[in-house]
């Protein structure tokens, strides 16, 4: 069964399997998360990224970690919201969806989440977490030895604060 547990702190210092970055869909880095994971792990981040030719949103793709403590990251690019009548919903499900997939194929037993498609792209924090928890969940009932740990890493309080209030309940 796995655990999925909630922390509230810097993703880009989680030791795991794989770290998922909200990217863009150029993957070449950007602001928020992005901009963090690519400015820890290193030159080397943006120089594999560079030959993964981006990422349509809602897909994802896999690299090496290079500098940081995760031994790799999965990119998945997120909607931006548009009032939710662009197929949001789904993509953001999506996100979720096939990063897990891309961590069973590759063996890997431990994740880790950020709020994806929360920031910029302006997704409702309330809306994105009950994506995220109803994705994650559907996942391992489908792959209930895939993982080991699902772990969701919270940057400021309001997306920590809804993410307790669901997990606790």
């Amino acid at each position: 069964m796995t655990k999925i547990s909630l922390l509230k702190g810097d993703i880009t210092r989680l030791s795991v399997d794989a770290i998922v970055n909200a990217a863009n869909t150029s993957l070449l880095g950007g602001g928020g998360v992005d901009g963090a994971i690519h400015k820890a792990a290193g030159p080397e981040l943006l120089e594999e990224c560079r030959k993964l030719n981006g990422c349509p949103t809602g897909e994802a793709k896999i690299t090496k970690g290079y500098q940081l403590a995760a031994r790799h990251v999965i990119h998945t690019p997120g909607p931006v919201w548009n009032g939710g009548n662009r197929n949001e919903i789904n993509l953001l499900h999506n996100c979720y969806h096939n990063s897990l997939e891309l961590a069973r194929e590759n063996g890997l037993k431990t994740i880790a989440f950020p709020n994806i498609s929360t920031g910029v792209y302006g997704f409702p924090k309330d809306k994105a977490v009950m994506i995220a928890l109803f994705s994650v969940n559907q996942f391992c009932r489908e792959f209930p030895d895939a993982l080991e740990e699902v772990v969701f890493v919270c940057f400021d309080d309001e997306n920590y604060d809804l993410y307790k209030s669901i997990l606790i309940k």
